[in-house]
């Protein structure tokens, strides 16, 4: 196979969840990058109408409604994919919920939410994905992650801004917490279903600002200055890693964690 023939995801089937988020960013660069690639894609949220307006851009993309935190509406969509297209070969686990990063003492009762979506909802998609995918002897799981999974706090992206560790209040360890159990749950899964040609991988990222470089937040502006390249995510450039792990490109590439934060965490 020719190598840029090897990138390519005709005839392929995925779902992305979280797929219609705002305009370039990650929901929407995954969806974009899988569609352009040549994939049937589906993408799913809580929000159908919106997912439906941006679908509306993309002709033969498809939406989907799915709850992560209702473990019925997590079956009816993967049962749902698999029904009207045969099957489905890549998910991206891109969806999260933002509840529990108010401080360091938010209630037990919104970490309870906030990981049973953003780990047991995760866990259960990925378990269906999974069952389908051995049925068909292959398949490619990515998880979308974060420098945050991997690092600590680094006080100097805070200065200025008044969050996390340049307020009096002690910040939250909800999305690190959930972000290091992603990559690491990523390594199992690859251990345990690599036997049956399904590959899971991470994506850990840094921030997203498709207008960094007129941005003037200081939050947006520290990130950018720490980074090897100077600069934040922009709209395109979560897209060639994606297109990376979902294709045959990448076919012998399982249990990693793709880093793309223009250097951040090599410092």
């Amino acid at each position: 196979m020719n190598v840029l023939d090897s990138f390519s995801l005709k005839g392929k089937v995925a779902l992305v969840t979280g797929g219609a988020g705002h305009q370039g960013g990650y929901g929407a660069q995954i969806s974009e990058a899988l569609y352009e690639a040549g994939a049937t894609v589906y993408i799913a949220s809580r929000n159908l109408e919106k997912l439906n307006e941006y679908a509306a851009k993309f002709p033969g993309m498809r939406t989907i409604a799915l709850d992560l935190s209702n473990d019925q509406s997590i079956r009816n969509c993967i049962e749902q994919i698999v029904k009207e297209s045969g099957k489905l070969d890549v998910l991206v686990n891109n969806a999260v919920l933002r509840v529990a990063l108010a401080s360091w003492d938010v209630s037990t009762e919104l970490y309870d939410q906030s990981l049973h979506v953003n780990a047991s909802g995760l866990f259960l998609i990925t378990r269906l994905a999974a069952e389908n995918m051995i049925k068909q002897k292959s398949g490619s799981i990515i998880n979308i992650a974060s420098y945050m999974g991997m690092l600590g706090l680094d006080h100097a992206n805070y200065e200025g801004t008044g969050m996390q560790t340049d307020s009096d209040i002690l910040p939250s360890p909800a999305y690190h917490y959930e972000k290091g159990g992603m990559i690491n749950f990523t390594r199992w899964a690859a251990s345990v279903l690599g036997k049956h040609n399904i590959r899971v991988n991470s994506v850990s990222l840094i921030g997203y600002c498709a207008e960094w470089e007129t941005d003037h937040n200081r939050f947006t502006r520290n990130h950018a200055a720490a980074t090897l390249l100077g600069r934040v995510c922009n709209s395109t450039d979560l897209k060639g890693g994606i297109v990376y792990l979902a294709s045959d490109a990448s076919a012998f590439v399982t249990g990693t964690n793709l880093v793309i934060d223009g250097g951040y965490s090599a410092k």
